[in-house]
Parts: C-alpha cells; sequence; structure tokens
C-alpha cells in the first residue's frame, strides 16, 4: 500500500493517525476534537474516570462509531470496521468470559470463532498460555480466576490473532501490587512487537511502562509527548515544606497538594504552585509524574480541589 506521496510509509503502517474526533451520546459531547498520533511501543492515555478514555478506546477498535472526523489504524480507514478487528485486539475493564469453561478451552472456543484452523489455535493457545504465565492454570476454570489470573487471560484472548495493535482499558483497576507489576511487565515484552494503548486513571502505571502519553480531560486532549517533556514542564512548580498541622488546612486551600507525610505535629507537603510559596522553609522539589499531570490539569483549568480531583 502506498501513501499518497508514492512512498510504502512503513511509518503509517506502524502508527494511528486521529485527526478532530468527535463523538456525542445525544446531546453529551464524549469526544471533542480529539488528534492523536500513537506510534509503535506503549502509548498511555492518562485521564480521571469519566475523561473520555474509555469511548475512544471503544471508538478505535471499531466498537463505537465516530460523528465526524478521521481515524486511520495501520494505514485502514477506521469505516473498514472488519478489516480494523482483524489487526486490532481489545481488552475492555470489564472484561468477562465464559466462566464455566476452563482457560484453554475458553481461547480454543474463541480461536474457533475467529476461524482458526485446529493446528494452528491449538500451537497458538500453548504459545500464549505460557507468555501470559497460565500454563499451570490451563485446566482451571474461568471463574476460578483470581482477578489478575482474568486480566492475563484478557490478555491472552486479546493476542489470539496475533494482532498489530493491543488497546487495554484500565487494566489494572483492583489488582494488588504484585499482580499490577506483573501485568504491566507483561504489556511492555508486547508492547515490543505492537501498537499498544494503555488506558488508565493510575499514575503509576503510566509512569513505570510509556515513554509516550496523552492526557485527556472532559472529552479532550489536553497535552501529547514524552514523560520526559511532561516532567519538565513542571520543573520549578513543586515545592516541599514542613509545617503545622493546624496550618494545613489553608495550605490546602491555596495550593494544589499532591502529597503529604505526617510526622508528630508537622506535616511534610507537596505542592504546585506558578510562583515560589512566601512560607519559611520551602524548597524546590523535583517533579514526578504525578505532580506534572496534576500541573497538567491545573494549566488547562481543570476543577481541583486541594490536590483533589472533583
Amino acid at each position: 500500500m502506498e501513501t499518497q506521496n508514492g512512498k510504502g510509509s512503513k511509518e503509517m503502517r506502524e502508527s494511528i493517525e486521529i485527526c478532530k474526533v468527535n463523538k456525542f451520546y445525544g446531546k453529551k459531547q464524549a469526544l471533542s476534537d480529539v488528534t492523536l498520533t500513537i506510534h509503535q511501543g506503549m502509548f498511555g492515555l492518562l485521564g480521571r474516570n469519566g475523561a473520555g478514555k474509555t469511548t475512544l478506546m471503544k471508538t478505535l477498535a471499531a466498537l463505537h462509531k465516530k460523528q465526524s472526523g478521521t481515524i486511520a489504524v495501520c494505514g485502514i480507514p477506521i469505516e473498514q470496521a472488519k478489516e480494523i478487528r482483524t489487526i486490532t485486539g481489545y481488552l475492555p475493564q470489564d472484561f468477562n468470559m465464559y466462566p464455566s469453561m476452563s482457560v484453554e478451552e475458553s481461547l480454543d472456543y474463541l480461536g474457533v470463532l475467529s476461524g482458526m484452523e485446529k493446528s494452528a489455535r491449538r500451537k497458538r493457545t500453548e504459545l500464549l498460555l505460557k507468555r501470559v504465565n497460565l500454563t499451570e492454570q490451563r485446566k482451571k476454570k474461568v471463574r476460578a480466576l483470581s482477578g489478575g489470573m482474568r486480566r492475563r487471560l484478557g490478555i491472552a484472548q486479546a493476542l489470539l490473532h496475533d494482532p498489530k495493535v493491543l488497546i487495554v482499558d484500565e487494566p489494572t483497576a483492583g489488582l494488588d501490587p504484585e499482580e499490577r507489576i506483573r501485568f504491566r511487565n507483561l504489556l511492555c515484552e508486547v508492547a515490543e512487537e505492537r501498537i499498544v494503548i494503555l488506558s488508565t486513571h493510575i499514575v503509576g502505571d503510566i509512569e513505570a511502562t510509556c515513554e509516550e502519553i496523552a492526557i485527556m480531560n472532559d472529552g479532550r486532549i489536553l497535552w501529547q509527548g514524552t514523560v520526559s517533556e511532561l516532567l519538565l514542564a513542571a520543573k520549578g512548580k513543586v515545592f516541599t515544606i514542613n509545617v503545622n498541622k493546624k496550618f494545613l488546612a489553608q495550605i490546602k486551600k491555596d495550593y494544589i497538594v499532591t502529597g503529604m507525610l505526617v510526622q508528630n505535629e508537622y506535616t511534610t507537603v507537596r505542592l504546585i504552585s506558578e510562583e515560589t510559596p512566601s512560607m519559611l522553609g520551602v524548597q524546590v522539589a523535583e517533579p514526578n509524574v504525578e505532580d506534572a499531570y496534576m500541573y497538567c490539569l491545573y494549566c488547562h483549568g481543570c476543577e481541583l480541589n486541594g490536590g483533589a480531583e472533583e
């Protein structure tokens, strides 16, 4: 396939191009002029609950239709839904599948539905069970799996047809720390071969896995770039100070507070401010991704309450 400029565009085949996409549910606008470019590797879509992330993910997976704008997934227009689904794997937030089947049976059945030959199903199932570390659970009923195991099975089903694009929506919500780390490592391994989009409101998942990210709020893309660029934008805007507990309420009223460490009658407060606060003992701090995310929301006029999202 060639692009209009006559070049066989490898970059286009390995990217998702989104331009001025809008989506409505009745009178409510869920996506507003969304424009993004997503390349091969791990891409993080960060935003609070209700930001429009799930709507965008389902639109990219050709499960929802947009009202306007253009989307091309690896060079294929999103309107070609059948072709899009052959190159896309999707793991929804509320993933649940065939609870009475065993892990192995559920993957095999999905392979049948996808039209895979028996030998191909067996080979692919074996490979994926090993990859997501579920080989020992292959005979276990899906209903008996832990939350983390079910998410890993979800990744296996999404990868069954070896897609070019993997979309995962809030995959670590509710998982314990060990399972979150295991799951994030699995996503990073998978991303070496394809585009992986991780949609989440958990800043730690983005910080641990993604270099390219976008921040979304109220259906709009507020920012896109690298984690390093996001941190740079917040440099010189993050401060720490030790204060008496009786001053905490006023500080939370005056500043965006991103962290507090209580120590006897004193509390170490981490806050965001455009100017150096006029308080004794205040120190400039290196921003982390959570600081930078909150600073981005603040810069775009999003409502914040003492460092807590509304």
